[in-house]
């Protein structure tokens, strides 16, 4: 008798992408390239979403459980990729597998690894994977009593989801003292967070200092496909200074990690932490985005994502083959060792955000966007924050408005492919740094 062997995972053909964010709009627009993928839903999508060919805008929210299962459902959708951390941390991945739909995204459970600063904080611990000392009081006398024995600047960070504006990296104990009372003042609480469950508000730790790049790894729990290394601009300002946003731009693949490298971060951080999950009965299927600091000591986990980052995500999708849709459902599946291995063009990406006047305390919303810049085969434009007026018109909806993305043999050429695309659009307050990309560039 002979045993068969196994079957090799598919391409789906229908998919539908969660989110309205630049990061969707680039996965939809990856996705929709690849061999045997016939239609791309997103829902909700954006301003950008219905310009892609073969893709179309649902006006579903994220939020909306029920409306996504059903219009999977209708659609015959093979393969949901949920973008976004909120409805992931929400359980929109239980959800729809409970319903009988495949996911590339993991379930509540495992989304905790963001959703809570202090739960990821443990399981690092108690899987050695190297990262910054911390403190999880839970009262204010108590982060005031870890300030005053430590006598210096720490990096203050809220437990739950905090849409990027829940961290403070202080220079000095008073900016400490202050981020400290500002988030037990009105608290950041969110879904799989330990405030929410009546634990700690926030997570104090020690500076680290050195360079930062992301990781991102495929993963369906076990085996794993990393992609190439990307670094993020997370200050608004040139320099990298003024307030942290969401992120200016990025660059990829990051020349601050080569191969070893990559597999000195698989082995340290990455096979431990998916170890651990599954000691704790989670099946971790999707992307597991490891922010990492490159210290004197070596890399170290500032944090862990459950998603693709953003704008990491637009940097990255043009760089990589068709292979993408079979390996995200291999994820999802979980059989990525029977998946086709993912190429990646040997090539620089690079991505320049464009912001809304006011980015980012308090974005202007409704300016008209005149987008005279036509895509390329080396040239993206990934809407974010924009909508669709019936009249045609596209509105800044966001504060981070679209991204400028392009490819090319060096950085210098690609970033001059970016910053001269940015010359073809324009919407009054329109702002973007000059400097992105300056650790490799010739400025």
């Amino acid at each position: 008798m002979t045993s068969s062997a196994p079957l090799q995972p598919s391409t789906p053909s229908r998919l539908l992408v969660v989110g309205s964010g630049g990061r969707e709009n680039a996965l939809a627009w990856a996705l929709r390239r690849c061999p045997g993928v016939e239609r791309v839903w997103v829902a909700p999508g954006n301003g950008g979403t219905s310009s892609q060919p073969g893709c179309e805008p649902l006006a579903i929210a994220s939020s909306d459980q029920g409306g996504l299962v059903r219009a999977c459902q209708e659609r015959q959708v093979e393969l949901v990729v949920v973008g976004p951390e909120g409805p992931l941390a929400e359980g929109l991945a239980d959800r729809l597998r409970g319903a009988g739909l495949t996911v590339f995204g993991p379930g509540a459970d495992g989304a905790r690894l963001e959703a809570s600063k202090h739960w990821a904080k443990t399981l690092m611990r108690e899987a050695g994977v190297p990262t910054a000392s911390h403190w999880a009081p839970t009262t204010l006398a108590e982060a005031l009593a870890v300030l005053e024995r430590q006598g210096l600047p720490l990096v203050v960070k809220a437990d739950g989801l905090a849409a990027g504006k829940g961290v403070t990296v202080a220079d000095t104990v008073e900016a400490t003292r202050s981020a400290i009372e500002e988030i037990f003042a009105g608290r950041f609480s969110s879904p799989g967070s330990d405030d929410a469950r009546g634990g700690a508000p926030l997570v104090l730790e020690e500076r680290l200092f050195g360079p930062e790049v992301s990781v991102f790894a495929l993963t369906d729990g076990t085996a794993m496909v990393l992609l190439p290394p990307a670094q993020d601009h997370k200050r608004i300002g040139e320099g990298d200074t003024g307030p942290n946003t969401g992120g200016m731009g990025a660059y990829a693949p990051a020349p601050l990690l080569d191969a070893a490298g990559l597999e000195q971060v698989r082995q340290l951080v990455l096979e431990p932490t998916l170890r651990a999950l599954q000691g704790r009965g989670i099946e971790y299927r999707g992307v597991l985005f490891a922010g990492l600091m490159l210290t004197a000591d070596g890399p170290k986990v500032i944090e862990f994502n459950c998603r693709f980052g953003d704008p990491e995500c637009q940097t990255l999708m043009p760089l990589l083959g068709g292979e993408l849709a079979a390996v995200l459902l291999a994820c999802a599946s979980g059989n990525l060792a029977q998946a086709p291995a993912l190429t990646v063009a040997p090539r620089c990406s690079a991505c320049v955000v464009a912001a809304a006047s006011g980015y980012p305390d308090e974005p202007r919303q409704g300016d008209a966007i005149d987008l005279t810049l036509l895509p390329e085969a080396d040239r993206q434009v990934f809407h974010a924050g924009s909508r669709l007026e019936p009249s045609g018109t596209c509105l800044t909806a966001g504060g981070r408005v679209l991204a400028v993305v392009a490819q090319a043999a060096d950085f210098d050429a690609a970033f001059g492919a970016v910053y001269a695309g940015l010359e073809q659009v324009h919407f009054d307050g329109m702002t973007f740094r000059r400097d992105i990309g300056h650790q490799v560039r010739r400025l």
